[in-house]
């Protein structure tokens, strides 16, 4: 693994390497299945139009978003894919034994060499009850504060270097290093590189401490950006992965043809919004269903502040709003995810950034 393993390629007329961060969004009246389409399409349609990396993310228990199995996912993705990196933005590492990430990884990588990222969080990526369910446990902080030793011992099985005396020295995560040294064996020299994931300060001084490239939420923790940057990199320590930090912002952006559009389809993601923060989710709502709701003053508020960091219009406002954002942030790497119902929308999204920054056709 080499920091060429991270850092991106700028391409075309875009600030920094441009990213995708896909939620598998199912819309009211469409199906997982559908969704999942969706998510192929738009692999295939980035990879194309020189995007450098394609993440999901791990929720549970939200019927809007079908990514509770990032590790499936990718590996659906691999089968249609070529070049595009493919990573998980990210796995919930207290949602799982370190052993099994480090297995399922293994074979991600067995499947596309060279071309998988592993991006961790420490949040549960759900609401309290069903973290109990996935942990097991009622002390779901238990699982939060041992996020620096979990990540130690993912980080030996991917290695394969637990020192003699460790209770799982002879523990060996396959596909992995150890097929290097049966007999006979010859083994892959790429291992997914780890990235740490975070909406506050937390992963920011962890990843910096590691030498670890940070991937911070700013699509839903925009005030905490800057400062968790900040952080980054003031207390980075230079690494064998990274001599000097790397931080990729995830950015909530929609492009249309037509700009009432992309707010018609803004508010029915905000109304979906609405809905998960109050309790409440579900399918994604069609932008008719979110004219039509009667929206309560708190409600009101909640969306407008929402809004606020969701880069939305035509092409040339969220190119704007684009080139603002990184000028800001400082951002290595820009990774965008678009909320919306219309499947078609999202994939038009990106293209028409792709062809504002004049990134190359296939």
């Amino acid at each position: 693994m080499t920091a060429d393993e991270i850092r991106g390629t700028i391409h075309g007329t875009a600030p920094v390497p441009l990213s995708v961060l896909d939620l598998v969004t199912v819309g009211a009246g469409r199906t997982a299945t559908d969704a999942l389409r969706t998510s192929v399409d738009l692999a295939k349609l980035t990879e194309s139009r020189g995007f450098h990396r394609y993440w999901v993310a791990e929720h549970h228990s939200m019927p809007g978003v079908a990514s509770s199995s990032p590790a499936v996912i990718l590996a659906h993705l691999a089968a249609h894919t070529d070049r595009i990196r493919l990573g998980s933005g990210g796995v919930m590492l207290p949602n799982h034994a370190p052993l099994v990430i480090a297995e399922q990884f293994g074979t991600l990588e067995a499947m596309a060499p060279g071309r998988v990222d592993l991006g961790l969080g420490r949040a549960p990526g759900t609401d309290g009850a069903t973290a109990a369910a996935l942990r097991r446990s009622e002390r779901l902080n238990e699982g939060a504060d041992d996020f620096p030793e979990q990540l130690v011992e993912l980080t030996r099985f991917l290695d394969d270097d637990f020192p003699d005396g460790h209770p799982y020295r002879r523990i060996h995560a396959v596909p992995g290093p150890i097929q290097s040294t049966s007999p006979g064996g010859v083994q892959s020299p790429h291992r997914p590189p780890i990235w740490l994931l975070g909406s506050s300060g937390f992963s920011a001084r962890l990843a910096a401490t590691l030498g670890l490239p940070f991937a911070f939420a700013h699509h839903f923790s925009a005030q905490n950006t800057v400062p968790a940057l900040d952080l980054y990199r003031e207390s980075f320590r230079p690494s064998a992965v990274l001599e000097e930090p790397y931080a990729l912002i995830g950015v909530s952006a929609l492009a249309t043809d037509d700009e009432k559009e992309a707010r018609r389809q803004v508010l029915a993601a905000s109304l979906n919004m609405v809905r998960l923060r109050t309790g409440r989710p579900g399918l994604v709502p069609t932008p008719e269903e979110a004219e039509a709701y009667d929206f309560s003053p708190m409600e009101r508020d909640f969306i407008t502040s929402w809004n606020a960091n969701v880069i939305h219009g035509s092409v040339d406002e969220v190119r704007a709003g684009l080139d603002d954002l990184q000028k800001r942030t400082g951002a290595d790497e820009l990774m965008l995810t678009s909320h919306a119902h219309s499947a078609e929308l999202r994939l038009r999204s990106y293209e028409l950034i792709a062809g504002a920054y004049g990134l190359p056709e296939a």
